[in-house]
C-alpha cells in the first residue's frame, strides 16, 4: 500500500499532500484540545507496534504493495486524532529512513493509511455504538477490514489518475490482497480489543473509562 516514488504525477501528490496536511493540523489541534499526558506512551506502544506490522509487506499488482494497517486499533484506544498522528510518525519514519514508500508520494500515503484509515474505523466504531449496540469484536472486525480497503482503493485510484496503472488493472490487484489482508487485521484487531474488554483493561490502558477516546 506505500505507493514508491515516481509512481504519482505532480498534481496528485500536491493535491493529496495538500488534504493530508489539513487533516493533520485538524488532528493537532483536536489531541491538544482533548488529550492528555497519560496518552503519551500509550502513542509511543501504538506507533511502534504498527511500524513492526507494518514492515511485514505482499508484492501487489501495480508496483506497489500490501500489508496491515493498525488504524482501526489505533483510533479504537487513541481516539481517531491521535491515530492520525501516530499512523503519520510510522508512515512518515518508513518513508524518510527505510524507503518505504516515497518522499514525493508522501501525502498520498499520509492520506490513504493515517487520515483515511483512521477517519473510517472512528466512523464504524461509532455507527456501531463503539461496542454498545454490537459486540466490540463485531465493530472491530469491520472496522479493520474496511479501513484497509478504503486505503487501498484511494491508493488506486491516485496510481490511476496519476497516469501509472490504468485503474482495471491496479484496482482488482490490490482489493484482491487487501480483502484478505483486511480480513485478518480486523480479525486480530477485534481478537485484541475483545480481550481488553473482557478482562476490563481498557482503563488500565488508556487512563480512561471510555472504551475509545473522542
Amino acid at each position: 500500500m506505500h505507493i514508491p516514488d515516481g509512481f504519482v504525477d505532480l498534481k496528485t501528490g500536491v493535491t493529496t499532500a495538500v488534504m493530508s496536511a489539513a487533516a493533520l493540523a485538524v488532528a493537532v489541534k483536536k489531541s491538544r484540545e482533548t488529550g492528555d499526558q497519560k496518552q503519551v506512551p500509550l502513542m509511543g506502544v501504538m506507533a511502534a507496534f504498527i511500524f513492526a506490522a507494518q514492515m511485514v509487506n505482499f508484492p501487489v499488482g501495480g508496483g506497489t504493495s500490501g500489508h496491515l494497517l493498525g488504524a482501526a486499533l489505533a483510533t479504537y484506544l487513541l481516539g481517531p486524532w491521535s491515530s492520525m498522528l501516530v499512523m503519520s510518525t510510522v508512515v512518515i519514519i518508513q518513508a524518510l529512513f527505510f524507503q518505504d514508500g516515497g518522499v514525493t508520494a508522501l501525502g498520498s500515503n499520509l492520506l490513504n493509511m493515517a487520515v483515511l484509515g483512521s477517519l473510517v474505523s472512528y466512523l464504524i466504531f461509532r455507527l456501531l455504538g463503539d461496542g454498545r449496540k454490537v459486540p466490540v469484536f463485531v465493530s472491530a472486525l469491520l472496522a479493520g477490514a474496511a479501513s484497509v480497503l478504503v486505503a487501498a482503493t484511494a491508493c488506486s485510484l491516485e496510481l490511476a489518475v496519476s497516469g501509472t496503472v490504468p485503474l482495471k488493472v491496479v484496482l482488482p490487484a490490490m482489493l484482491g490482497w487487501h480483502v484478505l489482508i483486511g480480513t485478518g487485521e480486523g480479525l486480530i484487531t477485534g481478537a485484541i480489543l475483545a480481550y481488553l474488554t473482557r478482562t476490563q483493561m481498557l482503563p488500565e490502558i488508556t487512563g480512561s473509562t471510555a472504551s475509545m477516546r473522542r
